[in-house]
């Protein structure tokens, strides 16, 4: 019984924690060019937090050939990342949390 009772338990955290982290997205496939605080190759996500909704953060990792002009850009070079919902979801709520820092 202890046995199924533990077994059970470890299936509910781990639907529980089915949830993406941000930070994880960010490590995977952003830290390269971007970084929270300080200016690397792209602006830094405080930057990007206080400038842009969160809408418009993901409009710009899932087409930024296509968004760059909106935003004043005069030119990308940010890369067309396969993120799916999750990810993108999870990144944007990522780069926000560094809003107002």
């Amino acid at each position: 019984m202890k046995k199924i009772y533990l077994l059970l338990l470890t299936l509910c955290f781990s639907l529980q924690s089915n949830d993406l982290d941000g930070k994880e997205v960010f490590e995977t496939y952003c830290w390269g060019c971007h970084h929270q605080t300080a200016v690397a190759f792209g602006p830094p996500f405080n930057k990007i937090a206080n400038k842009r909704t969160k809408e418009e953060i993901q409009a710009y990792i899932i087409e930024p050939k296509a968004m760059y002009k909106a935003f004043g850009y005069k030119r990308t070079v940010m890369t067309q990342l396969k993120l799916n919902d999750k990810e993108i979801n999870a990144i944007s709520d990522y780069i926000l949390s560094y809003k107002g820092k």
